[in-house]
Formats: structure tokens, C-alpha cells, sequence
């Protein structure tokens, strides 16, 4: 069955919409392609902190063993 990949979009909670832009904003400043496997990992640990000097692109595997563990 194929996605609704509209349908998905409306669903979302602005909160929702607001991390999404936040994130992709990070993926261009560090310059990742569509289809790039790789996450963007923010040094500080502050999500909000887009600067360049605090972003690092690294795999998912290895973003989860550095990431603080979420309650």
C-alpha cells in the first residue's frame, strides 16, 4: 500500500512541524543531501544551536550512543 505522504503532512502537530523545519534547516547548513543516511548531531546538545561550528554530521548508530539518554 502506498503512503499518504499529503495526508501524513496535515496530521502533524505544529510542534511536529516546527522540529521537522528545525532539523532540515541543520541537514543544509551542514550541507547533507536528500537520501543522506547520516545525522546532524549538535555538540551542545542544544537543538535550537544551528551554528555551524556546533554541528556535526555523523550515522545514526553512532548519534545514538552519544545522545543523553531522553526520559
Amino acid at each position: 500500500m502506498a503512503r499518504n505522504y499529503a495526508q501524513e503532512q496535515r496530521a502533524q502537530t505544529p510542534k511536529r512541524k516546527a522540529n521537522r523545519a528545525s532539523r532540515n534547516r541543520a541537514r543544509r547548513k551542514l550541507g547533507l543531501k536528500v537520501g543522506d543516511p547520516r545525522q546532524v548531531h549538535h555538540k551542545d546538545g542544544n537543538p535550537q544551536n544551528n551554528s555551524r561550528k556546533n554541528l556535526v554530521a555523523m550515522s545514526a548508530k553512532k548519534n545514538l550512543r552519544i545522545q543523553p539518554k531522553r526520559k
